[in-house]
């Protein structure tokens, strides 16, 4: 997922965001809600934002998410420009474009 990152919060671009479908996949469908419950706001259609406090419960979630299996590479590393330097909390979880 592509992330950028503004005034000490995350911003997930919201082309890369998990999606819900009414009767899809439990575990698509649980990816969202998760992700959507932690961030600080979450606008259809909009880049979704996640304040520091929320970095540690984003990373362990994307990890437990990752490690299911479920879900691919693309849907739970948070990819960074180059010339942006990932934050610890986020380094588990986070990669360069």
């Amino acid at each position: 997922m592509k992330v950028y990152l503004k005034d000490e919060i995350l911003y997930i671009e919201q082309e890369d965001l998990p999606s819900y479908k009414k009767g899809g996949s439990i575990v698509r469908n649980s990816y969202f809600w998760a992700l959507k419950s932690i961030s600080c706001y979450s606008r259809k259609g909009k880049d979704w934002e996640f304040d520091q406090v929320v970095w540690l419960a984003l990373c362990r979630m994307l990890l437990s998410f990752a490690q299911s299996g479920y879900l691919g590479d693309s849907e739970t590393m948070l990819e960074f420009d180059t010339d942006t330097p990932i934050p610890n909390e986020l380094r588990s979880v986070s990669t360069w474009l």
